[in-house]
């Protein structure tokens, strides 16, 4: 249990700080224009957009818990979790969330967002690691990484 509650934090708390700074950073650099801390209602109960994402990225940080410390020695770490959100969660959000939204693939793979989402979310992966350990500690947890 003590996994699934330090995964859903690291996740949530995640995407407030490491995601949306990231996107921040991807503004100031003029790469995109996305809107920071949303509060748009989304469909169909009407949520903050911030608050699904980081609801959707403390799913995402249980899944984490859970594979990134069964992959091989080298990767669980702060590396493990970085290529898990760049690349496995990029891929999916690509290849499946966004077709049930309606857009396009990989949002029709534009730059420079085929280069700054993964980015970003590899910056959320290491926020990730860096919350989960904290949290997993502070719930009484020994180890780190798992």
């Amino acid at each position: 249990m003590r996994t699934i509650i330090a995964g859903f934090i690291a996740g949530f708390v995640s995407v407030l700080i490491f995601h949306q700074l990231g996107f921040l950073i991807s503004n100031e650099l003029g790469l995109t224009k996305a809107q920071l801390y949303s509060l748009r209602p989304l469909p169909p109960l009407g949520v903050p957009a911030i608050l699904s994402s980081a609801f959707w990225g403390g799913l995402w940080g249980i899944a984490g818990a859970y594979l990134v410390p069964r992959l091989p020695i080298s990767m669980d770490g702060p590396v493990g979790w970085i290529l898990f959100a760049g690349i496995v969660v990029t891929l999916v959000n690509w290849f499946v969330v966004l077709p049930i939204k309606g857009a396009p693939v990989g949002g029709g793979f534009r730059m420079p967002g085929v280069v700054v989402v993964p980015l970003v979310y590899a910056f959320w992966g290491f926020g990730m690691w860096l919350i989960f350990g904290l949290v997993r500690r502070a719930l009484g947890g020994a180890k780190w990484n798992g």
